[in-house]
């Protein structure tokens, strides 16, 4: 998502929205989130694609300009770069002080959100490879993902010019792993795809 800016298709965004299956109506999300556990997305970050490196640093690695690495840990370990957030486009120069605190991995699609519209009927594997699928995380500020939590399109979207390559995103991964999507996000998505 971050590797430069994405020529977005909005016909083919707004189609795709229109094609996904409805979410039912559920209980409150209070009630909903309580049987969610982290567990059940499997372990932090691991090496789904088994280069030796965990997700979150494979990430730092494709998403930073100029990243640099801890000696010795095969270009896994990222200690130093830039980020050039996608959500706020704030440059945010970090180091091996500032990086867990400036930057997050952020879930484009959140992982409680994809709970409540299918996750919870998703295989562990499956769950394990949405928490981990490079093309459902971005590095971004900490702060935009903070003010992002588990919010889908309807509540919350990056600055203006990132906004078509984010709901592209978004709704990609919804069909990827066949989740579904409420009217109210779909409207957003849809919405917005016509400006794109």
């Amino acid at each position: 998502m971050t590797e430069g800016k994405l020529l977005v298709d909005g016909d083919a965004v707004r189609a795709l929205a229109m094609a996904l299956p409805e979410a039912e109506p559920s209980t409150s999300a209070t009630e909903a989130w309580a049987p969610l556990k982290r567990d059940h997305f499997g372990q932090r970050w691991a090496d789904v694609d088994h280069n030796g490196c965990d997700t979150r640093n494979d990430i730092l690695g494709r998403d930073l300009r100029s990243p640099q690495f801890q000696p010795g840990t095969r270009d896994c370990k990222v200690i130093a770069g830039v980020l050039e957030d996608p959500y706020t486009g704030q440059s945010i120069p970090v180091d091996a002080e500032t990086i867990s605190k400036s930057v997050q991995i952020d879930h484009v699609v959140p992982l409680h959100w994809a709970w409540l519209h299918g996750a919870d009927k998703l295989t562990d594997d499956q769950r394990r490879q949405l928490a981990n699928d490079p093309d459902n995380l971005a590095a971004v500020a900490s702060s935009a993902n903070a003010a992002k939590s588990d919010s889908g399109p309807a509540e919350w979207l990056p600055r203006p010019e990132d906004q078509c390559s984010y709901v592209a995103t978004f709704t990609a991964v919804l069909q990827k792993y066949s989740l579904t999507i409420d009217p109210a996000d779909r409207s957003a998505i849809v919405d917005l795809s016509n400006r794109c």
